[in-house]
């Protein structure tokens, strides 16, 4: 036997398998508890409603609404006309795909250019106002009062409005008709001339009167 073999044969001789020891217990242990998320939530909600907090934010919830409702959130930016302002508008669109029929049929492709105003008209004016103006309204009044005219608030109560003159009102909620045609100003009109729309921003005097 080589020489160099020795110590290894004599630490194989010596190595006795390993073996799991128990050591026993040492320190104190407790189990793992984690709080249940839905029994915490449901107790919670238990208290809510045994306490009436529940009914209250549920009433406070529905006063809420009912304001909303009553007088929404006036539109941003818009102002009072202080001047006369007046434009044309082309409402042609392009559209940005195939437009088919129920049965698949392409009635309109992708890129042709399509004006509304050529199939539905404007059948009656957009009338934009400050619903908390008296100038405006009886400016609106005088010159819209016997007409179909759609009077569009900006700011105020429709359904009070609508109560007090026995006339429908609608509200531009989030001002997506004032930015699609570009007013800044009230009261402003939108009507319909030939292929094109006439949008005009009229500044009012007390009483409702033009200033011109």
């Amino acid at each position: 036997m080589k020489p160099f073999l020795i110590p290894t044969l004599i630490v194989l001789a010596c190595s006795a398998p390993a073996a799991a020891k128990d050591y026993g217990q040492h320190g104190t242990l407790w189990p793992v508890i984690e709080p249940d998320l839905l029994e915490q939530i449901e107790a919670r909600l238990s208290h809510l409603e045994a306490s009436g907090e529940t009914a209250r934010l549920n009433e406070r919830l529905k006063q809420r609404t009912i304001a909303r409702v009553n007088r929404p959130e006036p539109v941003a930016g818009i102002t009072h006309a202080a001047s006369l302002r007046s434009w044309q508008l082309d409402p042609t669109i392009s559209a940005e795909r195939d437009i088919a029929d129920d049965k698949g049929r392409i009635i309109i492709a992708a890129g042709t250019r399509v004006n509304p105003l050529d199939t539905v008209s404007l059948r009656a004016p957009l009338v934009f106002l400050d619903g908390d103006d008296p100038a405006q309204l009886a400016w609106a009044s005088a010159r819209f009062g016997k007409t179909n005219a759609k009077l569009i608030l900006v700011r105020g109560a429709p359904l009070a409005l609508m109560k007090a003159r026995q006339r429908r009102f609608y509200f531009d909620q989030g001002g997506t008709l004032v930015k699609h045609f570009g007013i800044r100003a009230v009261p402003a009109v939108v009507e319909q001339q030939g292929r094109m729309l006439r949008i005009t921003e009229t500044p009012v005097k007390a009483g409702g009167r033009d200033p011109s």
